[in-house]
């Protein structure tokens, strides 16, 4: 993967522009506050009737942190009072009540994921409580077979509360951990030992929790490639299932923690891609498999055999082995992918709170998808996850000839075949070694949501691909 005509420094640069992440197709930016909570239930109720029924993915969105982390853009309410979270659970409960009568009891809950935020904020008791309302409302799987996470700030966990949580029925954890350089951590408001948080990783071992996943972050202000590397070698010691490493998006007119960080300290272009290049090199130098994006895993993990027999699948929370759920989105700012449809709540506490008080769901926005849309998500997602579009395949399951159809596409594609990100395989796409790194620009040149409203936009409210 490092090699030169792999990791080409030049054609990363050139290609580095801001694009979705397509977590779903079409993105959040096409969603319409005309989709609502009727929609929504219309949705839910119409997802029911397949045969066999569809199982369920549940994502559960827990909104507060005690402290701001700086570089964090995600939905986050800083606060240190913890009569907030229990009003929340209140709300929540409610909530999981009115979306649980939607849906037939018959659809299994294989997958079940509490993120933030910092779920770890609630209790382990709270979290108890908040499992036993989705098992009165769902059918919560219990077998091995199930995928029950949690994000656990290591900073608000010790090892009982993890073992806690393995007895609650989690069995995957993702830890935060971003770097461990004392002047990074500093820089960014999040500080925590490397001893604390190797202890929960192996805590989380002794209680049964199968899959451990760790999150790090490059291109952090005074980050280097020294520091960057410590930082590494001491997280692949301790032999994490997964690892995701994304690449920080400076973007403080739209996150206002941000505006905390001074852009003088954050490395330079040249410097970010220096701390990209050794983050692949080291992680798989030490057997990582590079699944795509920013995920790494293990070569016996579930993600990269999915990959490999082309059932995985990319939604709001990345990578997932379970293509063919519905996923209900509970709590302030959730998303759901329901049927043909997307849909996501209020993004603010106070709106998500007046909706539930009124009996309502919180449903702000969405979109049905059109034939068009399933169509190209189905290229996009393809291409994201399986790495390969195969033309008969596609054309099978919407009626069109491929070529036909994306002729313009194609022909956008040409400079990309030159520079070797995708080539063509028969009557298919294949994604290279060298273009797993900028696969997003691959997908979207099926995008014309893209360019629409302004041709020439910069897209800002989108990360950069790099």
């Amino acid at each position: 993967m490092t090699d030169s005509s792999v990791f080409d420094e030049s054609l990363i640069r050139r290609y580095d522009r801001p694009g979705p992440r397509y977590t779903s197709y079409p993105t959040v930016v096409q969603f319409d506050p005309s989709f609502g909570p009727e929609q929504f239930l219309a949705a839910a109720r119409a997802s029911n009737s397949g045969a066999p029924p569809k199982p369920l993915s549940i994502y559960v969105h827990v909104p507060f942190c005690t402290s701001p982390c700086f570089y964090c853009g995600c939905n986050k309410v800083i606060t240190r009072d913890a009569r907030r979270g229990a009003l929340y659970l209140t709300k929540l409960g409610r909530e999981i009540e009115l979306v649980g009568a939607a849906f037939s009891r018959h659809r299994a809950v294989g997958q079940l994921h509490l993120g933030g935020g910092t779920p770890t904020f609630l209790t382990t008791e709270q979290i108890a409580d908040l499992m036993a309302m989705l098992e009165r409302s769902f059918s919560l799987c219990r077998d091995d077979a199930r995928e029950f996470s949690i994000e656990i700030d290591p900073r608000t966990v010790d090892a009982s509360g993890v073992a806690r949580l393995a007895a609650l029925g989690f069995n995957r954890v993702s830890l935060g951990i971003q770097d461990f350089d004392p002047a990074v951590q500093a820089a960014v408001n999040r500080v925590q030992s490397a001893a604390h948080t190797f202890g929960l990783i192996s805590a989380a071992r002794d209680s049964g929790i199968r899959s451990i996943s760790v999150d790090l972050i490059y291109g952090l202000p005074l980050q280097t490639v020294e520091s960057f590397a410590r930082t590494l070698d001491l997280v692949t010691g301790a032999r994490p299932d997964r690892l995701a490493v994304y690449s920080y998006a400076h973007l403080p007119h739209l996150f206002k923690p941000q505006t905390q960080i001074r852009s003088a300290d954050l490395p330079s272009p040249n410097e970010k891609l220096a701390l990209l290049r050794l983050t692949v090199e080291r992680l798989t130098a030490a057997g990582y498999v590079y699944v795509g994006m920013d995920h790494f895993a293990r070569p016996d993990d579930e993600l990269v055999k999915a990959q490999q027999d082309g059932s995985l699948h990319r939604n709001f929370q990345g990578y997932s082995t379970q293509a063919e759920c519905d996923l209900i989105g509970l709590g302030v700012s959730s998303i759901s992918k329901v049927g043909d449809t997307y849909s996501q709540n209020a993004k603010t506490l106070d709106r998500y709170y007046a909706a539930i008080d009124t009996g309502r769901l919180a449903t702000d926005r969405g979109v049905r998808l059109t034939a068009e849309d399933a169509l190209r998500r189905d290229v996009i997602q393809a291409l994201m996850s399986g790495l390969r579009v195969e033309f008969e395949s596609i054309e099978a399951r919407h009626g069109i000839h491929f070529e036909s159809h994306f002729a313009a596409e194609l022909a956008a594609l040409a400079p990309l075949l030159a520079d070797r990100l995708v080539t063509r395989v028969n009557r298919g796409l294949q994604v290279t070694e060298r273009g797993r790194l900028l696969m997003r620009n691959i997908a979207m040149v099926f995008d014309p949501y893209l360019y629409a409203k302004s041709p020439d936009s910069t897209m800002p409210r989108y990360s950069r691909a790099v």
